[in-house]
């Protein structure tokens, strides 16, 4: 795939993937927009290199889980970090998300997963089995399993504290 418009067109066909994970993985609009630019290059940068062995999805999940990470690393290295209320962080939201009480309430908590975890969890969120998460984070399916059933646990946890 080398076509700039059929690039163009799978990053409009699938934004919301990209908005989704810049929400989890940012605080403020400035580094959510920061991080969008970051996948896209990398996504860029990449998609000669696709062989369509998995779905565009699964494979655009993958570079943009990555590169969060990735830009989270830098960013803890260059900065301190400095505590910010989830409730009182700007959030970006894909044009076509609902925003409700109850899903911002949920992201809130996700924020406060580790990396992996958030990472996991998202995937989750968006429908993908778990031989599909297992193929985007590289874990075995069982692995996953494990993992999920951890996050739900201290998910629910937080929920109870909270009520």
């Amino acid at each position: 795939m080398n076509n700039t418009a059929e690039f163009i067109e799978v990053i409009q066909q699938n934004e919301s993937l990209i908005y989704k994970v810049t929400k989890v993985y940012t605080n403020t609009k400035e580094d959510a927009q920061d991080l969008y630019q970051e996948i896209v290059y990398q996504l860029c940068k990449s998609f000669g290199s696709f062989r369509g062995d998995a779905k565009i999805s699964t494979w655009m999940y993958r570079i943009a889980l990555n590169t969060a990470i990735a830009h989270l690393n830098k960013q803890k290295k260059r900065l301190p970090q400095t505590p910010v209320s989830d409730w009182l962080a700007e959030n970006i939201v894909a044009p076509d998300a609902p925003v409700d009480e109850r899903s911002e309430t949920l992201f809130a908590l996700v924020k406060q997963l580790n990396d992996i975890e958030k990472g996991i969890v998202l995937l989750y969120l968006e429908g993908k089995t778990y031989a599909e998460i297992a193929l985007i984070t590289g874990f075995t399916v069982t692995n996953v399993g494990t993992r999920l059933d951890r996050i739900k646990q201290k998910i629910r946890s937080q929920i109870n504290l909270k009520k």
